[in-house]
């Protein structure tokens, strides 16, 4: 015979104070785990979205990012002649060179960050559909005008249509914002590749941008460039390429993991204690249950239901404070270092349902080891030992 719920219910009801602390405890673990795990789920979004298996990044060999490559003139007039590129309607390869280079501007908090400016041609609009104008217009050729990401807009200072970017011996107008949608190109300054090689004085590419027709023509396609000694190329998917720089945010990962595991440690202990506090003042009812009919394994269920329940309520309030916080404070973009670039990465904090099914889950999980032990003893008590207490 189980135990009623509404028995567990009015224990809690009944005993305010422990309740009310327990839920509390359970609530703030549960934001810092979400808020956590959103920070680690935005860098792997930004690095991540749109990201193809028919789109090839060729590079030179043993380049861990665009930054670090350069690819010739020459070798990029080889490329476009390569089979298995996709063509577009006027019959011109989808090839795209593209030069990336680094600049330090301010930000808006008056600290100065490494931004990325990508050259890029027609071409390399065209290839990225995901990438549109909401304001302003596109760059024109030669005129050292910029578009930036509407992200890196609301980020960085003097980023506004009109202004001018200044850093060294690079000058540019921006004319335009752009939307990445969520991609790491809303971390990126955009020019005229032949404008950025004029000002850095670098008649290179970093990297050559293909899009082949599908995704067994981007295998051949990497495989020919790897074959052929002339060019000293390599090629990777793009889907490859930013799974490789997702070492940006494995360091956030390991942290979501030990805020995780080291905040429900403490979570359940405190949940513990409140059980094992409970236990001990509700012996003689324990015992009292027991004599009348109900079994140690329902008063074990009936327990770590009670634990169940704090901790369901802890889990649902932080999840609520999660929200709330969310749409009132982390609206604007923040940035994370990427090693490998050594420039900033902007994305957004992503509170997503998987997320918040996941710290619902948690705080069931500290329900369980917190309440299991406490309700343990409460079930191996002696009726007539438990019956005597005072």
């Amino acid at each position: 015979m189980a135990i009623p719920i509404k028995y567990n219910a009015r224990n809690l009801v009944n005993r305010k104070v422990s309740t009310g602390m327990t839920v509390l405890v359970i609530c703030l673990v549960v934001t810092v785990f979400l808020f956590v795990l959103a920070l680690w789920q935005g860098v792997n979004r930004t690095l991540s979205v749109n990201a193809s298996t028919r789109n090839v990044l060729t590079m030179r060999v043993g380049s861990q990012a665009e930054m670090q490559s350069v690819v010739t003139r020459d070798a990029y007039e080889m490329i476009r002649a390569l089979p298995g590129i996709e063509r577009n309607a006027k019959g011109e390869p989808l090839v795209s060179p593209e030069l990336l280079t680094l600049i330090n501007i301010p930000r808006q908090d008056g600290k100065s960050s490494n931004v990325q400016i990508r050259g890029v041609g027609p071409v390399g609009f065209e290839m990225r559909p995901g990438v549109r104008i909401v304001d302003g217009r596109i760059m024109n050729p030669g005129t050292n005008e910029a578009i930036v990401s509407k992200n890196l807009a609301t980020r960085f200072a003097g980023m506004g249509i009109g202004d001018r970017i200044k850093s060294g011996a690079f000058r540019w107008i921006i004319v335009g914002h752009f939307d990445g949608s969520g991609s790491a190109y809303e971390s990126e300054i955009w020019v005229d590749a032949k404008d950025l090689q004029a000002q850095s004085k670098r008649p290179i590419f970093s990297s050559v941008f293909v899009r082949a027709s599908d995704p067994d023509a981007a295998a051949r396609y990497i495989e020919t460039v790897k074959g052929d000694q002339r060019l000293k190329l390599e090629g990777k998917t793009e889907k490859k390429y930013y799974e490789e720089q997702m070492v940006t945010g494995a360091p956030i990962k390991v942290l979501a993991i030990l805020v995780g595991v080291f905040t429900a440690i403490g979570a359940s202990f405190g949940a513990m204690n409140t059980m094992y506090a409970q236990v001990s003042a509700r012996t003689r009812e324990i015992g009292t249950l027991r004599a009348i009919g109900f079994s140690r394994r329902s008063v074990l269920a009936s327990f770590i239901l009670e634990a169940l329940l704090l901790c369901v309520a802890g889990g649902i309030a932080g999840t609520t404070l999660a929200f709330i916080l969310f749409n009132l404070i982390l609206t604007k973009p923040t940035g994370t270092m990427n090693f490998r670039t050594f420039s900033e990465v902007l994305f957004n904090f992503r509170l997503t349902p998987p997320l918040i099914a996941g710290g619902i889950a948690f705080s069931l999980a500290m329900g369980v080891f917190g309440g299991f032990f406490p309700a343990w003893r409460a079930s191996r008590l002696k009726i007539t030992t438990a019956l005597r207490e005072v």
